[in-house]
């Protein structure tokens, strides 16, 4: 007789993660000579983590300290230097108090959907979006409620998708830059989407994983919003995605919740990334020098990639991300990529990783690998097309 399996084993693949394996497994079957695999397809900065954080570890260790449990909310001195950061970068004044940090922004997204909503409420974000959210949510016996986006709102949503809802959903989860389509909440369309979820008493969650990197503009933050949920990271802007490390803006009411859950399902974050983490957070200028590197792709690609027949692309106002609308190429992005990776040896992700409904239509390409590779995708795509 078979075995029950639970609920939560039905939450859907993260997709993005079958590309990567099937990139490794190309990449290892090559033969000398044969292109490399150009990749294209996750999100992960081709820098490390910057060298004021390498050799803050390496101190760490050499030191023969023990490297073990923090407090549940992290280094006292690394929250201390998260608050400073947002009197660094917004102004605002966030206390240590509020300050969680997580084994990264994956650890946190299950502390602030168990905190804020039980089994059977509704999280409205935008379609396309990063799948763990909706996936993560199924996975706890929440649902996600998708409002369908386009190039019309820049791929966001707005109050009058949310003004239609009846009944008001329990939370919204927001994104500026947002995966996959890298646009951007301006600032008037933020402060808006707070203010309706203060009228309409619903939790605000807000993913700010991508802030800095920005090409234009300014940045809101919700840590200013007392009732508010924010999620960091310091996998993007500061390159650590191997280290495992992020953080939470808690309202106040949830401090202690959160507190509670966070030490039965992770302890604690790795000692040694925080340690990492706090330095990072002062190598502004490698993290700038990223930055710009990201931004010479960025403006390289939105060249040359319609000149490949990718004509269709999100703005990119921020993250490393453009979302390519291929349907006069296909109407299979599962299948285009597939193609895409065997004939010229690039990994992108199909859409409907991130859009279930309308993502056959859709590929992301990540620019955040190294400047050279960026260019010479941009190369064998346009020969690709051309063939």
């Amino acid at each position: 007789m078979a075995l029950k399996t639970g609920r939560g084993a039905e939450a859907p693949p993260f997709i993005v993660m079958d590309i990567i394996a099937a990139a490794n497994r190309r990449e290892a079957a090559r033969a000398p000579g044969d292109p490399r695999t150009i990749r294209m397809e996750v999100g992960q900065p081709g820098t490390g983590a910057p060298a004021g954080a390498r050799d803050a570890a390496m101190r760490a260790l050499a030191a023969g300290a023990p490297l073990g449990y923090t407090e549940i909310f992290g280094l006292p001195s690394l929250r201390a230097r998260i608050c400073r950061h947002y009197a660094d970068w917004y102004g605002a004044d966030v206390p240590a108090s509020r300050i969680a940090v997580t084994v990264g922004a994956s650890g946190a997204f299950p502390l602030a959907f168990l905190a804020a909503f039980d089994e059977g409420d509704r999280v409205a974000m935008a379609a396309p979006f990063y799948p763990p959210y909706a996936n993560i949510l199924t996975a706890l016996g929440m649902r996600p409620l998708l409002l369908e986006c386009d190039a019309a709102t820049r791929f966001q949503p707005t109050v009058a998708m949310l003004e239609r809802l009846d009944p008001r959903p329990e939370g919204l989860l927001i994104a500026s830059p947002c995966n996959p389509a890298g646009t951007m909440l301006h600032d008037d369309e933020f402060a808006a989407l707070g203010a309706w979820c203060t009228r309409n008493g619903v939790r605000l969650i807000s993913d700010e994983i991508y802030h800095g990197l920005q090409y234009g503009g300014g940045l809101s933050t919700a840590a200013t919003m007392p009732d508010a949920i924010v999620v960091n990271s310091f996998s993007k802007y500061w390159s650590m995605t191997g280290w495992r490390i992020g953080w939470m803006v808690l309202p106040q009411a949830l401090i202690r919740p959160v507190e509670r859950l966070a030490a039965n399902l992770f302890i604690s974050a790795p000692q040694i990334s925080q340690v990492a983490a706090e330095a990072a957070m002062d190598c502004g200028a490698e993290c700038e020098a990223n930055k710009a590197a990201y931004a010479r792709s960025r403006a390289l690609l939105l060249e040359e990639l319609p000149r490949a027949g990718f004509d269709r692309l999100s703005p990119a106002e921020g993250a490393f991300y453009l979302y390519a609308d291929v349907s006069a190429l296909s109407n299979d992005s599962e299948q285009f990529c597939q193609k895409m990776l065997a004939e010229c040896g690039i990994a992108a992700t199909p859409g409907i990783d991130f859009d279930r409904a309308r993502g056959q239509r859709f590929v992301r390409f990540s620019y955040c690998g190294p400047e050279a590779d960026m260019a010479e995708a941009a190369a064998r795509l346009k020969a690709w097309r051309r063939a």
